[in-house]
This record gives C-alpha cells, sequence and structure tokens, in this order.
C-alpha cells in the first residue's frame, strides 16, 4: 500500500469565523464580561438591557484581538453609538 498524497499544501491558520471566538486566556477583557454576565444576572437574562455592557465587552475582545474587528453598527449597536460633532457646532449662520 502507499500513502496518497494531495500535494505539498501546508496549513495557514486563519481568524475565527464569525461567532467563534478565541479564549480571553490573559483576562484582558474579564471585568467587561463580568460586568456583562451581571447585568444580565440582575435583568433575568434579558440580554436588550445589557447592549451598552455587550458593546463595551465586543469592542474590548476588538481591540485585543480576540474577535475580528467589525463596524460596531454592523453588529447592531447603530443606536448607541455618539453621532460624529457637526461641522456647524458653535457656529451661528446668517
Amino acid at each position: 500500500m502507499s500513502a496518497m498524497n494531495f500535494g505539498s499544501k501546508s496549513f495557514k491558520p486563519r481568524a475565527p469565523d464569525k461567532g467563534a471566538f478565541p479564549i480571553d486566556h490573559f483576562g484582558e477583557c474579564k471585568i467587561f464580561k463580568e460586568t456583562f454576565m451581571k447585568c444580565l444576572r440582575d435583568n433575568g437574562f434579558d440580554n436588550s438591557k445589557c447592549r451598552l455592557q455587550s458593546k463595551d465587552y465586543l469592542e474590548c475582545r476588538m481591540e485585543n484581538q480576540l474577535m475580528a474587528k467589525e463596524p460596531m453598527e454592523k453588529l447592531g449597536f447603530k443606536d448607541l453609538i455618539d453621532p460624529p460633532p457637526s461641522q456647524s457646532d458653535g457656529d451661528t449662520k446668517p
């Protein structure tokens, strides 16, 4: 019997797909996770009442390369993002 060789391609690691998150081995986002989990417990696990904590936790994960960076609007947090200051702030128009 001979071994089958399908080419000499080597394995190249890649970032996980959405929904698959590396473990936070160094606890970089532990405080954000604990705050989010406390909010869930305090609110009967109604995640709609913990959206700010969820946003903070996801931002921490993205900043620490624990998940792929995504715009917060794309993750459903458009309403929690401060709009950019308008150029007319402080200016008076005739």
